[in-house]
């Protein structure tokens, strides 16, 4: 694959979900992700593809790890970048999402979203005239399944062949951007999750069509021995998205689809060739607030909800490379679409 190709394929366009581009277009991102990486652990810095670029960071709702990434991989590569909070600007109160995008394009060479509503994404693209990234929507989450793509590549080596099971919420935004992600890439994916929690069929027809040019074998079920068998890769993500607060309904449905070390066993998988990911934050012990707070409030056993605490924190855990690896694979995307590819060697 020629990745330099690739990637100026995707100058000047937006990301805002991954069924948007080829599944090529996905593996150069991924392998220029690994590249910076190996640039900055190498060298101390990145080469500067962004240098003299005005960024704009908009987020509707709060964020640690897609923030960070924005910000420090935006000065790394030589941007300049200005951060919007959920309460500090007119936009979605007195200034509509496509006035807002006029001024954005106005004022700035490229602009990060974090949002709710997957339209409104294709609102603020259609009308800011520069490149839009998805920082997370309710639909989708495409900045993270580069950092966990690249994450699982550098475990393993490669990734067609391998099995990705995610565990939970199947109508959540990971589930939809894993499920349609890893059928791109030839990564067989499993979904399980209660019958009422499963992926949309419109997502789940969508990844059937990559699976059939990728060969991925995709697995929608609520049975759980069934769902994990043969994995390499347990991923789950919390059981209440951002902004719900039904709690208590779904940790009852829920709880027996906690990722424990039971269920990491029943895969049958080579302790060397299986991983647990979480895109986090993570409800694994009581040393946050929200879970005392649950524990207290429901009655509940044990503060840890979508995964115990000795699988968070055993041998398999790759959490924290994940959430690292979002700042290099958030530079890619922003090299890819916005930066000067003048500047890209294949060294």
């Amino acid at each position: 694959m020629n990745t330099l190709k690739e990637l100026k394929s995707m100058q000047g366009r937006s990301f805002l979900k991954e069924a948007d581009f080829t599944p090529a277009q996905i593996k150069a991102l991924i392998d220029f992700s690994i590249k910076l990486k190996a640039e900055k652990q190498q060298t101390g810095k990145v080469t500067k593809y962004l240098h003299d670029k005005d960024l704009i960071l908009l987020f509707q709702k709060t964020s640690t790890r897609t923030r960070l990434s924005f910000e420090l991989g935006g000065d790394d590569l030589g941007a300049n970048t200005a951060y919007i909070d959920p309460t500090s600007s007119q936009f979605g109160k007195k200034e509509s999402v496509a006035d807002s995008a006029r001024v954005f394009g106005e004022l700035a060479d490229g602009i990060e979203y974090r949002g709710f509503s997957q339209k409104n994404m294709e609102i603020m693209a259609e009308h800011a005239g520069v490149p839009v990234w998805n920082g997370l929507s309710n639909e989708w989450h495409p900045t993270q399944m580069i950092a966990d793509f690249m994450t699982i590549k550098e475990n393993f080596g490669h990734l067609k062949g391998l099995t990705l099971t995610f565990v939970g919420d199947g109508r959540n935004n990971m589930a939809n951007s894993l499920l349609v992600t890893g059928s791109m890439l030839g990564v067989n994916v499993h979904i399980v999750a209660p019958n009422s929690l499963q992926p949309d069929s419109k997502i789940q027809k969508l990844a059937a069509n990559f699976a059939k040019k990728s060969g991925a074998q995709l697995v929608i079920t609520s049975n759980i021995e069934t769902g994990v068998k043969n994995s390499n890769i347990i991923y789950t993500d919390v059981w209440v998205s951002m902004g719900k607060t039904n709690w208590q309904e779904r940790i009852k449905l829920l709880s027996p689809y906690q990722v424990n070390m039971k269920m990491m066993q029943a895969t049958g998988t080579p302790d060397e060739q299986l991983i647990f990911m979480h895109c986090l934050p993570a409800f694994h012990d009581g040393n946050i607030s929200t879970a005392a707070e649950a524990v207290k409030k429901y009655n509940l056993k044990s503060p840890e909800m979508e995964v115990t605490d000795e699988v968070f924190k055993s041998k398999f855990g790759r959490q924290f490379s994940e959430a690292g690896n979002r700042k290099h694979s958030i530079m890619a995307i922003m090299a890819a679409t916005l930066g000067d590819l003048t500047l890209y060697t294949e060294h």
